[in-house]
């Protein structure tokens, strides 16, 4: 696997174009881990130095991300929500889960922790600690979504409590489950909590153990939903139509991923430390 001499590129270049192709045609699967610096210098015949510049390179076009401690590994520039549960799984794995969401509803949430909270509960996992929060719309107000395709006021007031209680009914079930395992002695500390703020869902976040920050768009449709005995045409953001992007802070303070995890952190407590609030029932 050594060099083309007769490649004008710069050593560097030819290895980033190397691994580049290993990446995009998937002979290096998304999260797969690349192999060690020193490897990749003996398989190329060059300096350590040369494949430090080619990773870099990678890193910038966002093919890799670097783990302290871990290595270098390919990433998925973008998952659908069930790309998710990896992440959040692994991060159960730690002694200490945080988990930030942002979102319409913790329906998502709710479903991925599942297995890794069962895992705990049968002595499979064994974190310290689990910190949960939640920052949800408050479909108290007069949101702009969801809302009557009408824009009817009337109409879009029944739309937004079916969906207030859909939110109350999963983030409960997440407080009372996660709670449930600190009572019974298999987490050190666990807390939970939900504020509510006045502005319409219109992107879902997750911040998983503060390193890991994943981003989607949700797109608004139209759909009938079930009210009482009416079915009711709506405007809706749909979560499962969510495609996410993942950034992970590889600890390079100016890195793009690690800039963008960070200010994702900064806006999450900023709105949870001023226009949030806990729910008031």
């Amino acid at each position: 696997m050594s060099l083309d001499p007769d490649d004008p590129r710069p050593p560097y270049q030819q290895v980033a174009a190397a691994l580049r192709a290993a990446i995009l045609t998937r002979q290096i699967a998304p999260g797969d881990k690349l192999p060690s610096q020193v490897e990749l210098a003996r398989r190329y015949g060059v300096a350590r130095m040369t494949v430090q510049q080619a990773l870099r390179i990678l890193k910038d076009e966002g093919l890799t991300v670097s783990r302290q401690g871990s290595g270098v590994f390919a990433k998925a520039r973008t998952e659908r929500p069930i790309g998710l549960r990896p992440h959040i799984e692994r991060a159960f794995e730690q002694p200490n889960v945080e988990i930030d969401f942002s979102g319409y509803t913790a329906e998502t949430l709710h479903g991925i922790i599942a297995e890794p909270l069962d895992k705990i509960r049968s002595g499979r996992l064994s974190p310290s600690s689990i910190r949960i929060r939640m920052l949800l719309s408050d479909m108290s107000r007069p949101l702009s979504l969801p809302v009557n395709v009408d824009n009817n006021p009337g109409a879009s007031g029944p739309a937004r409590a079916r969906m207030a209680e859909i939110s109350t009914r999963h983030a409960g079930a997440i407080t009372a489950t996660v709670e449930e395992l600190a009572d019974l002695g298999l987490v050190r500390k666990a807390t939970v909590e939900t504020r509510l703020h006045g502005s319409a869902p219109l992107f879902k976040v997750y911040i998983v153990n503060g390193i890991d920050a994943f981003f989607g768009y949700y797109p608004v449709v139209r759909h009938e939903v079930r009210i009482g005995s009416k079915r009711q045409a709506i405007f809706d953001p749909m979560g499962k139509d969510a495609v996410m992007f993942q950034r992970t802070d590889d600890g390079d303070a100016e890195s793009a991923d690690a800039l963008f995890v960070t200010q994702t952190r900064l806006w999450f407590d900023s709105v949870w430390d001023t226009i949030a609030a806990p729910p008031t029932s």
